[in-house]
């Protein structure tokens, strides 16, 4: 048991798979901030997933798949903002509503352009990359360097992201809106626009995470190759009390327990329930386990203007 902690491949993948779980969650923390639960960041990453493969295999280029990819998850969450915020329809349906129709018309958009034999090998991939004077650096360098563009770029927005709210004022307003629109609105501050702006970076960096995992981690899709990774952001961001860096730190939990079960597959314990471990913690931090998370008071209050 002791080898497996001391092996950098275990820190190396901790990483790896909470970048999926990290965007989303920073997204999902822009959007509850402003006071609009966005459930649909599962179905976003899904077809923001599926959307970069086509984008990357038709332009032959990963990076235009990822812009691809953002621009449809943006075009998503607009829509999904509109009928939340302009309609006030009820945010838990929409959302889940929203889920369920990526799963379906993904499998559909799939079968139909591509076939049975599924989307093409020769899809680009974005790149990885190795950080000079760290790449050689026994053990660190195994579990920092080598990684997909898009963790590098999930820890550059992370930093971003924590002075973007803590420290602008457009970030301050931003959290106003989700504490107490009435007050907001009465200072000047467009309730309005600001929870779009809010569920916009959710749909642009949900659609990074599911890009990852299609052109990042692999250079393919498979049906709902998610597996309720938008779900475990969610449960992310609650763990990390709505901040950037608590929801990363909470991704990286979940990150470590899915890296864990795939390093004890080949041991003595039950495959079925190490598999279940990323669920557990999914489970216990929706339970509040870990300490009482209190979310913005405005949070998921549809809000209609008075002017």
């Amino acid at each position: 048991m002791k080898e497996v902690f001391l092996n950098p491949q275990l820190w190396a993948a901790t990483l790896a798979m909470a970048t999926p779980l990290a965007l989303p969650a920073l997204g999902g923390t822009f959007s509850e901030r402003s006071g609009v639960v966005n459930i649909a960041m599962e179905g976003i990453m899904l077809i923001a997933a599926f959307f970069a493969v086509v984008f990357a295999h038709a332009t032959g280029s990963a990076w235009l798949g990822l812009l691809g990819a953002m621009i449809v998850g943006l075009i998503v969450a607009l829509i999904f903002a509109w009928a939340a915020v302009s309609i006030t329809a009820n945010q838990i349906i929409l959302g889940m509503a929203i889920n369920i129709f990526a799963s379906g018309i993904t499998a559909y958009l799939l079968n139909t352009m591509y076939g049975f034999t599924g989307t093409p090998t020769d899809t680009p991939m974005l790149p990885t990359i190795d950080i000079p004077g760290i790449k050689n650096i026994p053990f660190l360098g195994q579990v920092l360097s080598g990684h997909s563009v898009v963790v590098y770029l999930m820890i550059i927005i992370l930093f971003i992201s924590d002075y973007f709210l803590f420290h602008t004022n457009l970030g301050l307003r931003l959290r106003a809106v989700g504490e107490n629109p009435e007050a907001a609105e009465t200072a000047g501050i467009d309730v309005i626009k600001l929870r779009y702006l809010g569920v916009a970076l959710s749909g642009i960096l949900s659609a990074m995470g599911g890009a990852y995992l299609s052109i990042g981690a692999l250079n393919s899709f498979n049906p709902d190759m998610t597996s309720g990774r938008g779900y475990i952001a969610l449960a992310a961001m609650i763990f990390g009390k709505w901040t950037p860096f608590g929801s990363f730190g909470a991704a990286l939990l979940f990150g470590f327990a899915t890296a864990l079960s795939m390093q004890l597959q080949n041991t003595a314990f039950s495959k079925n329930i190490i598999m279940m471990l990323p669920y557990i913690l999914t489970i216990l931090a929706l339970v509040g386990v870990g300490g009482k998370s209190v979310p913005p008071a405005a949070d998921g209050v549809p809000y209609t203007p008075k002017k």
